[in-house]
């Protein structure tokens, strides 16, 4: 099964279908707005300013799944990710990702692709890297910068 089966609600609570971006190089990370790795927000969102035009988007899936690290509502969320790191590129509804309420999205993604202790996500903006036909083709660690994804971005273009 491909996330391109799957529909999504956004941070504005409107169902979509992922479908729509069949056909484009996406990454998937999952975000925290209260993270060490948060500052990673502007370097996504550069490579999508760069890319989103040659067919590449990022899609973003606030969590709470790592020690509350995630703020309350959608709008504070949006808000934050907007005014501190000019987030254009489309945020959905805070999920988790990971255990038996885990987002389908990352029910898929983790078993495409293992992490180096195992399948499961471990921490918050851990990075996947799909072809245009939703394949993993590389997972990244919340450590990975995600400017280091670039070369990857560009062979998949």
């Amino acid at each position: 099964m491909s996330i391109f089966e799957l529909e999504q609600e956004t941070l504005h609570g409107e169902k979509v279908s992922l479908d729509q971006y069949k056909g484009e190089v996406v990454v998937v990370v999952n975000t925290a707005s209260k993270c060490g790795f948060t500052p990673q927000y502007e370097e996504l969102e550069k490579l999508y300013q760069e890319y989103k035009d040659k067919g590449f988007t990022v899609l973003g899936f606030p969590s709470d799944s790592f020690m509350n690290q995630e703020l309350d509502t959608a709008g504070e969320i949006e808000e934050f990710c907007k005014i501190n790191y000019g987030v254009t590129f489309p945020l959905f509804a805070k999920s988790k990702v990971r255990g038996s309420d885990i987002n389908p999205v990352f029910e898929i993604l983790t078993k495409q692709k293992k992490g180096l202790l195992g399948g499961g996500i471990k921490w918050n903006f851990t990075k996947f890297l799909l072809d245009r036909d939703g394949n993993v083709v590389e997972r990244f660690a919340p450590k990975d910068s995600p400017l280091e994804m670039k070369a990857k971005i560009e062979a998949l273009l």
